[in-house]
Formats: C-alpha cells, sequence, structure tokens
C-alpha cells in the first residue's frame, strides 16, 4: 500500500510497487476520461526552489486531469522562503492546506528534510545533482510500453554523468531489474560519480563500461539516453563552454543505430540533440514527457490512496 508514502529516492519503492504504478498509468493512457474526478477535492501544492518547466506543468496539469486542484510557488522569491523560513516550517505549514506536496531545491537531501517534518506525501521533484525518482518513473514507462520490458536491455547514459541526476536515478532503478547493462559515455571530466560506480553498479554486479566516443558504441545499444551538459551545475564557464558541445547526435551517428533503439532525453535539450532526429521514429523525448503525466497521474493518486 503506497497511501501516505514519500518518493524521495526511486529505490523507495519495491519493484512490485512500481508495477502497480506502471498498471495504473497504462489504465489511464487507456481511458484518462474516467479518471477526471478521481482526485476532486484534492490540493496538491507545488514548492519549485528553482526553476523548471516540464515537472512543473506535467505535475500541475496531472492533478489538474484528476478534477484537484493546486496551488504552490515556482520561484522562491514569491514565498516566505524569501524571509528566511526554513524548509521545516514550510512543509508544516502547506500541509495545514494541501494533501499531498512536490518539492525541487537546489540542494541535495531537501526533500528529505521536509519529508521529516511533514504529515502530507512529499515527492521529491529533484534535489540538486543527486536524484529525480519521478524522471525515472517517467523513463520506466517509457522504455517498458515500448520495450514492454524493463530487463535484458543495454542502456547508453550519454552527456553530463556527473551532475545529470536524471542519469543517476536512471542507473539505480534500472539497474535493480535482471540482465541490465549499462555504456557510460561521457568526457573524463563529466564521468559518473563514484559512489554511483562504487555503490550500485560494482556492488550489485551490473556490467557497465565507460567510453568517450558514442559513434564507437551506438550500434551496440537498445537504448540511448541523451542528457545537456548543464550550465547551472558548472562552478567555472569556461568549463562549460569548453564541454557544452561534446555530443550532438544527429542522422549521420543514427545511420549506425539499431533500427529498434529508442532515444530518450530528460529535457530541456539546448543542441545535443539535432532537430533532424525529430521525425525519426525512434526519437521517443517528446511521447516520453506525455508519459510524465500519465505517471504522475497514478503516483498521486496512489499516494492519496484514491482507488
Amino acid at each position: 500500500m503506497l497511501k501516505g508514502r514519500h518518493l524521495l529516492d526511486p529505490s523507495d519503492f519495491s519493484i512490485e510497487e512500481l508495477s502497480e504504478i506502471f498498471d495504473l498509468a497504462d489504465s489511464i493512457i487507456n481511458d484518462p476520461v474516467s479518471f477526471s474526478e478521481k482526485c476532486k477535492g484534492k490540493i496538491l501544492a507545488t514548492l519549485f526552489y528553482e526553476p523548471s518547466t516540464r515537472t512543473r506543468f506535467s505535475f500541475e496539469a496531472a492533478m489538474l486531469r484528476l478534477g484537484g486542484q493546486v496551488i504552490g510557488f515556482s520561484e522562491p522569491n514569491s514565498s516566505s522562503v524569501a524571509k528566511g523560513e526554513s524548509i521545516a516550517d514550510t512543509i508544516r505549514t502547506i500541509a495545514c492546506y494541501a494533501d499531498i506536496a512536490v518539492m525541487r531545491n537546489p540542494k541535495e537531501g531537501a526533500p528529505r528534510i521536509a519529508s521529516m517534518y511533514s504529515s502530507i506525501p512529499v515527492i521529491n521533484a529533484g534535489d540538486g545533482g543527486h536524484q529525480h525518482p519521478t524522471q525515472t518513473l517517467t523513463d520506466l514507462l517509457t522504455i517498458r510500453s515500448v520495450k514492454n520490458s524493463l530487463e535484458n536491455l543495454t542502456v547508453g547514459c550519454c552527456g553530463d554523468l556527473k551532475f545529470g541526476r536524471t542519469i543517476h536515478s536512471l542507473i539505480k532503478a534500472l539497474g535493480r531489474y535482471k540482465n541490465n547493462s549499462f555504456v557510460l559515455i561521457s568526457p573524463k571530466e563529466l564521468k559518473v560519480p563514484e559512489y554511483i560506480l562504487n555503490e550500485v553498479l560494482i556492488k550489485n554486479n551490473i556490467q557497465f563500461k565507460q567510453v568517450e566516443k558514442l559513434e564507437d558504441v551506438i550500434s551496440q545499444l537498445d537504448i540511448l539516453y541523451m542528457t545537456r551538459v548543464q550550465r547551472e551545475r558548472f562552478f567555472n564557464e569556461e568549463d562549460y563552454i569548453r564541454l557544452k558541445d561534446s555530443y550532438i547526435l544527429d542522422n549521420e551517428k543514427m545511420k549506425n543505430a539499431r533500427q529498434d533503439m529508442i532515444v530518450l532525453h530528460p529535457l530541456p535539450r539546448v543542441n545535443e540533440i539535432s532537430y533532424e532526429i525529430d521525425n525519426d521514429p525512434r526519437a521517443f523525448y517528446f511521447k516520453q514527457a506525455k508519459y510524465g503525466m500519465f505517471v504522475r497521474m497514478a503516483l498521486i493518486m496512489k499516494l492519496l490512496g484514491v482507488d
């Protein structure tokens, strides 16, 4: 039973519990009208301490499509945070008004702190370069819908693997399913953090390799997960400028990819995927964004205990 639970990390839910969410999301996709009143009278609070388009809008759209309502802020200067209010006091106050809260914060661990003081479910919508569990649910639902499985996959993760929280969450999540392997494609400066390598991949005996050239490995992949080089995570503008165009996926590179490989991207893209790829039937990143709304509808229903 997921009612009243928090989602802070993809591993907070068992594989069976994730399957429940995905099955419900599939039901919503197949018949959205029958779910349009499921959260009538319920309120979602969106606490966004840094900018977001897709994540915030998809949560808001999810709650509205379920018949609920939304309150919140999209940047901290429009809230009492600007006056110095703590996360603990903010969430205790919000819990007086809302039934469920979703938080994005640039500080790693901030949603976990909120959950310790909250009487309502808290969903982590991204905490710094750490985790982004609902993006991971989106990714898993997309992969399951296209590949009909979450097992026996070779997954290429390309771009900023150091600061890319979506990558960290995805590796942790897909690493729990049987016989998946990873190809980690990045410049030396943006490699996957050691703790992900040691605590997730090596500890669980998951096959992986680290390479610097996408074209050398693209033919081996079932899934290519592209990420942007994240300007906002850099301390040094010169490093960002030097690395930002390390990988650009174009038609020439796609010639060597399998016909059933799919391209995913958490968005926003900058220029790491050429616009010419948008017409390739293997490009799934905009469908992935739509699946994000459906999986968040399912998650909200489960955490609120709505049948």
